[in-house]
């Protein structure tokens, strides 16, 4: 019996790991993730691999090739439009009904977060933690909504648009002139003002612009991948 335990385990924490990669933005769309690859990566043998992976596809996170491969999945503009809309959807009302219940230590430490993402940006922090601060700021918040429902929505939401958010990471500094923090400032002091409606409103703008830096990027039936490479 001891032995299925540990196994259960390892794959958990593989399947763990890799979510939190992909909603992190650590992969691109269409990377290929090959069993061999992602097992060396994590020090783990190819069994809890290949289950992790085959669970993520199941879940729409991850692409099923005709020759059994996996790949991250490739983004059409419909593809981003759709995740857009229902992320908009969604994390508007997960944080509609946080505003009432975050407590000041709770807001301040959101605050402090948002402060590292500006250090980290200055600084010329990798991505990975770009996307750490990032995920700490919306979850922060969005595990204060009380709903079970709706945090398992959102999880899967970011699943499928991490790769997006890596792609506009990269694009996030340009053409507006607005940092990657411009919205979670104004989600701040919507916070802090217990302004439910101006807290909506800013997060759907920060969803927004991160969907609309890719949309100028990315024409009509062109994956995000390419575009990368261009």
């Amino acid at each position: 019996m001891i032995a299925p335990v540990e196994r259960r385990t390892v794959q958990q924490r593989v399947y763990d790991e890799l979510r939190r990669l992909l909603i992190e933005g650590q992969f691109e769309a269409g990377e290929p993730l090959r069993i061999q690859t992602v097992a060396a990566r994590l020090e783990t043998s190819t069994m809890p691999v290949r289950d992790a992976l085959g669970r993520l596809v199941s879940e729409r996170a991850l692409e099923a090739l005709p020759n059994r491969s996996v790949r991250v999945p490739l983004a059409t503009r419909e593809r981003l439009d759709d995740v857009a809309a229902a992320r908009s959807l969604v994390e508007g009302e997960a944080i509609r009904l946080a505003v009432p219940r975050l407590s000041d230590e709770e807001i301040a430490f959101l605050r402090e977060i948002t402060e590292a993402y500006d250090a980290t940006m200055a600084s010329g922090g990798d991505h990975g933690h770009r996307a750490a601060y990032n995920h700490a700021f919306h979850f922060g918040i969005y595990r204060a909504c009380g709903s079970t429902v709706l945090l398992p929505i959102i999880e899967s939401l970011w699943l499928q648009s991490g790769p997006f958010i890596r792609a506009s990471a990269n694009i996030y500094d340009g053409g507006d002139g607005l940092s990657a923090t411009h919205h979670h400032w104004h989600i701040l002091a919507a916070l802090e003002k217990a302004d439910a409606d101006g807290a909506v409103e800013a997060l759907r703008r920060d969803i927004g612009r991160a969907f609309d830096l890719l949309r100028e990027r990315l024409p009509a039936a062109t994956d995000l991948n390419e575009e990368a490479d261009a």
